[in-house]
């Protein structure tokens, strides 16, 4: 796999902050502007400053993998590196070291302990729809990948799908398997009226890298910050101290979370971080 990733940046000093950023439609504004493009490069600068004048560590957070990420930074142009990559929903964990992805064997070692495994996934599927009649879609454009198992649920009404839903965590928890449900956000390539249905290991998702990276880079609670759009990241926002969802974030998560920045995309995060650091 053939991932550039430019000026990268040594782990090798202590961290005295820490922030995670959901990436699409928080980070990468999938429209992709060259409004929207000029703020993420004002963000990039900004970032960079942050890094070397206050001891900043940086890391994306997201549900798309690595090969996608990739591609989104090559099509915005991008200039800065975060120092860690979270993809996957959080299930696989890579640091970025001289243009290189370095894998997190602890992390990798704790999804293997989990006991996770497709055969399971597909097992709840098919007990969903043979004896509940809850279809769920699978989202072939992504692929099943090692520690995640991607579907769509189609919304129905209101009662039947609150139901429905309930019906799917269910299963998954008592089967020992982490879930994410959340609104779909069409602005991201997904379809309208329908739900994400994640199947992951427990202990993994954006929450738990949250608190497996602060304690990485031994940071204090203190000063971790995070920055999300949409119903998947709102445990990631609660784990911090300081957690934001952006202004062009979906309904489900602003009816979820009160932090909610003033301005979109770059520049609600630089808002943000401007009036956090102002006076470190």
């Amino acid at each position: 796999m053939n991932v550039q990733f430019n000026k990268p940046f040594s782990n090798d000093y202590k961290a005295k902050y820490i922030i995670f950023f959901d990436f699409d439609e928080t980070y990468f504004p999938h429209e992709c502007t060259d409004e929207l493009l000029s703020h993420l490069k004002e963000l990039e600068e900004y970032l960079q400053k942050l890094v070397h004048e206050h001891y900043v560590k940086v890391g994306w957070v997201t549900g798309s993998d690595l090969l996608q990420v990739a591609y989104k930074m090559k099509r915005a142009n991008l200039s800065f590196s975060p120092h860690f990559i979270a993809s996957n929903l959080g299930t696989e964990l890579h640091h970025v070291n001289d243009r290189d992805l370095l894998f997190n064997k602890e992390w990798g070692d704790r999804l293997i302990k989990s006991g996770f495994s497709h055969s399971i996934v597909t097992d709840i599927v098919t007990e969903l729809y043979n004896v509940y009649h809850i279809k769920l879609v699978e989202q072939t454009q992504l692929g099943q990948k090692g520690y995640k198992c991607n579907y769509y649920y189609f919304w129905k009404s209101h009662a039947q799908s609150r139901y429905d839903l309930r019906i799917i965590r269910h299963l998954a928890a008592s089967n020992g398997l982490g879930i994410n449900i959340n609104r779909c956000n069409p602005k991201a390539g997904d379809p309208a009226d329908a739900f994400d249905i994640d199947f992951i290991p427990l202990n993994a998702g954006k929450k738990e890298i949250v608190t497996f990276m602060t304690r990485y880079y031994q940071v204090p609670f203190t000063n971790t910050i995070a920055f999300g759009d949409s119903g998947n990241d709102i445990e990631m926002l609660k784990a911090v101290e300081y957690g934001y969802l952006l202004a062009n974030a979906t309904d489900e998560a602003k009816s979820l979370h009160a932090s909610i920045t003033k301005g979109t995309y770059s520049l609600g995060i630089l808002e943000t971080l401007r009036t956090l650091f102002s006076n470190d």
